[in-house]
């Protein structure tokens, strides 16, 4: 039996109504309803007026669910309650006051710390070409802080334009990439002989270097690099990706 229903189950033997409990206890009548469906859960200074009106203590209700699991009250718990039930009107409401004076200085003091600066890393545009990237220095760029979607690891970010990687990299889309080395398969940030490209990367036995469009239809956009033909190659980094697209071994 959860709180809630020994929390009605008890309200229901001293034949006390929803209404009449929430009067005593300064809370709304759908309040208590939630209390006893389990929508919600009352606050502690709540709690400790609804043991009084319900002249029970707190093991009786929640037994091995109280606070939503992790066992009963301790003994320095169960103490500290005993002493409260046992002062006077007066008494519980200075100790309310004291109580709710220190966690309001608590709460003051979490406010105040600074809160931790988010690490951030630069967003590329990408020039107005399909499949073309542009983390390079001189262009327009912004910084994004590392945090929801970044990955942790991320280095920095592209904006992709164009169709040649779609599906899995959609025209507009952001990639975060970071510095790994690439390996067959890979999805990479890469300079070939100065223009910015983001392609898939295989590299045969022989060192030919091919990069792919991985929207075959724009096999056209292919990139293929012999180890004679004098063409530079640049790897920015690798693309983050969810999931991998199948490497093209099969040339």
């Amino acid at each position: 039996m959860s709180f809630g229903e020994r929390m009605r189950e008890r309200r229901e033997q001293l034949k006390i109504s929803r209404k009449e409990l929430a009067e005593a206890l300064g809370v709304s009548t759908s309040a208590i309803g939630n209390y006893e469906t389990g929508i919600s859960a009352p606050k502690e200074d709540v709690l400790l007026r609804l043991f009084d009106c319900l002249r029970t203590d707190p093991n009786t209700l929640y037994r091995d669910h109280f606070r939503g699991g992790g066992g009963v009250l301790t003994q320095e718990e169960q103490t500290f309650l005993d002493q409260y039930r046992g002062l006077s009107a007066v008494g519980r409401d200075t100790l309310r006051s004291v109580l709710n004076a220190l966690c309001a200085y608590r709460d003051e003091l979490e406010q105040s710390r600074p809160a931790e600066e988010l690490r951030q890393i630069p967003l590329y545009s990408s020039p107005a070409a399909a499949g073309y990237a542009a983390p390079v220095f001189g262009e327009d760029f912004d910084y994004i802080p590392v945090q929801g979607d970044v990955p942790a690891g991320a280095e920095f970010a592209v904006r992709i334009q164009g169709d040649s990687m779609t599906p899995l990299i959609p025209d507009g889309s952001v990639v975060y990439v970071n510095r790994d080395p690439i390996q067959a398969g890979d999805v990479g940030i890469f300079c070939v002989d100065g223009g910015m490209l983001c392609k898939q990367y295989y590299r045969d036995p022989m060192g030919t270097v091919y990069l792919f469009s991985l929207n075959r239809r724009r096999a056209d956009a292919d990139v293929v690099l012999t180890a004679s033909s004098g063409q530079t190659l640049v790897s920015f980094g690798r693309v983050m990706l969810h999931r991998q697209p199948l490497p093209r071994l099969s040339l």
